[in-house]
């Protein structure tokens, strides 16, 4: 390689980044020019980020790792999106992931913004040993009750799978019908990277789902709630009376049932 001297800035670039080495880094904080110097400075921090996100993921895979130590090679993550909604069903997604995997910014779905959740949403499809989904309906809702059928919905996404799992490391929750080994992990989006993948899953499922139910029923605007229970719905949902997506075993729904 020539002399950094020898090279303009952009040439500089291209070489720092095909050779971060602390030597070229060194190099380029000595050398004269400002824009050289900003250009290790930028990569310093680049990499100092790095090491924190690695970190962190590390720390999400503490129990991965107990369990990997333990034989159990196949691990899935389970998770559920929309228990608190007034409408659309719940959506639970089970996930395997790999025990080495590229997914910056994993974490919990509720503490990523939309477009973080559709990167990562992708990038989970594509990296994944496996991951199934599975939901429970309205209907199923109002006559099980909510718990149970999210297990229900979780239950199925266990199902969903091709490959059959070791061991579930499940949100809060333990699947009595489901005859695996299995750890339930309050806050566990926040304690396992195989539940926060799950939770993107089930999030971004569900979501999707409600953007398009919305074409059917564009008066409660799903598209914008997702079925919560945000201002705009209550007031459809007074103006219209329930739906059949709404779940009618729930308050708010169940008063303007009662009412019309």
């Amino acid at each position: 390689m020539e002399p950094l001297s020898q090279m303009n800035i952009r040439e500089v670039e291209e070489a720092l980044y095909k050779d971060p080495s602390p030597r070229m880094l060194n190099a380029c904080q000595k050398d004269p020019r400002q824009g050289v110097r900003q250009l290790a400075i930028r990569l310093i921090k680049c990499q100092q980020a790095q090491a924190v996100e690695n970190t962190r993921i590390q720390q999400l895979l503490v129990e991965e790792k107990k369990l990997w130590k333990k034989g159990f090679l196949l691990l899935a993550g389970i998770d559920e999106a929309g228990r608190g909604p007034l409408a659309g069903p719940v959506v639970a997604a089970a996930c395997i992931l790999p025990a080495k995997f590229n997914l910056p910014g994993l974490n919990d779905s509720k503490m990523l913004t939309e477009s973080k959740r559709e990167r990562l949403f992708a990038q989970i499809q594509t990296q994944a040993i496996d991951y199934g989904i599975g939901s429970a309906e309205p209907a199923e809702i109002d006559v099980l009750n909510i718990l149970q059928a999210t297990k229900l919905a979780m239950k199925r996404s266990v199902e969903g799978l091709t490959v059959r799992p070791h061991y579930l490391l499940i949100d809060a929750l333990t699947l009595t019908d489901v005859q695996l080994p299995q750890l339930p992990l309050i806050g566990g989006d926040h304690l396992s990277a195989s539940i926060a993948a799950a939770s993107i899953l089930a999030k971004v499922t569900r979501d999707r789902l409600m953007v398009q139910l919305h074409s059917i029923y564009p008066e409660y605007t799903f598209s914008k709630n997702k079925g919560y229970g945000t201002s705009d719905h209550m007031l459809a949902l007074k103006r219209y009376g329930p739906c059949p997506l709404h779940r009618k075993s729930f308050a708010p729904v169940k008063q303007e049932t009662s009412i019309s």
